[in-house]
């Protein structure tokens, strides 16, 4: 103990310091990754087609997480019987951000692709924090050179347009450019609903094309397991998040809320399911714009969750 009264070091309390992602390393060299999860920020936004902000997604995220650094060692759940992130064993890192092109799509986009293929090089997990949900492109253009995966995303929008006045690379094209891709091997595309979405020719497209669709009611009825048993096992899986896939209750700050979403523990536990189904290879959040919501709630939503999948994704690999 210290004179003061408290141990001895750095308290390093949420609201001091640095706030990279969970308060995990700062890595700027990326050709120095020596981590399991490399976390990248794509603070891109000018594939919106309603409200922009969620340029300030990656920084606000990271302020978040702060809340849950675990200065005890790592993460006990009690339900599991579980600590997660385990402080010995847990090799995180934050790269910091892609560069960012102004007005320039296809560089900033390519700086998105550079930063996940270094991740992957380096063996790592690549985390992605949007930025909109066209970062999603580059993200998994990154995986050419990987073996196959399944992409799962959790979203209110199938995002499944083709081209819209010229535009391919918007955040409404991401799952038909991801359907495009021959290692890209299926979709499961859930929390799509009403009149948040698209026509119908965008549905029979993407069905067309491999994907399976299920709304928050058809996903609620079934129930996780159900929904579970309908992605292939064993597989590859991709996952992105588009925080509006939750209900805005719980997630105001996003350019295009939806009501009908879900809630925490549904998406806890899809993911958390999916990290004993098969191996995560990769992920992105997207679609936070925490100038929408004062209260905070969105980004310690994001937080939390990517903390929480992270630490499963870890503990269940093989």
């Amino acid at each position: 103990m210290s004179s003061h009264g408290y141990e001895t070091g750095r308290l390093n309390l949420p609201f001091v310091g640095i706030a990279t992602f969970g308060k995990y390393p700062y890595q700027p060299d990326w050709d120095k990754i020596e981590a399991d999860v490399a976390v990248l920020g794509a603070p891109f936004d000018f594939g919106t087609q309603f409200r922009a902000g969620a340029r300030f997604g990656p920084r606000s995220i990271r302020e978040a997480s702060t809340l849950f650094s675990f200065g005890h060692g790592g993460a006990y759940d009690h339900e599991d019987d579980i600590t997660y992130l385990p402080a010995e064993t847990t090799r995180i890192v934050d790269l910091g951000d892609a560069d960012i092109v102004h007005t320039d799509t296809a560089q900033s986009h390519a700086n998105i692709e550079f930063g996940v293929r270094k991740i992957l090089k380096a063996g790592a997990i690549p985390v992605v924090l949007g930025g909109d949900h066209s970062v999603n492109i580059p993200c998994i253009n990154a995986f050419s050179e990987d073996e196959p995966v399944h992409l799962v995303q959790i979203d209110a929008h199938l995002d499944f347009v083709d081209e819209r006045h010229g535009v391919r690379s918007g955040h409404g094209n991401p799952m038909r450019r991801a359907a495009e891709k021959d290692y890209v091997t299926g979709l499961t595309q859930i929390g799509i609903r009403n009149v948040s979405s698209t026509a119908r020719e965008g549905y029979e497209a993407a069905r067309s094309m491999g994907s399976d669709i299920l709304s928050v009611r058809q996903f609620r009825k079934l129930g996780v397991e159900a929904v579970l048993d309908r992605i292939p096992a064993g597989k590859r899986y991709y996952v992105t998040i588009d925080i509006d896939g939750f209900d805005p209750s719980i997630a105001p700050g996003t350019g295009t809320p939806s009501h009908g979403g879900f809630t925490y523990y549904e998406g806890l536990e899809l993911l958390d399911g999916l990290t004993k189904r098969g191996s995560v290879v990769g992920v992105d959040l997207v679609e936070v714009a925490p100038d929408y919501d004062h209260a905070g709630c969105t980004t310690t939503l994001a937080a939390q969750l990517l903390l929480n999948f992270i630490g499963r994704i870890l503990h269940h690999r093989t």
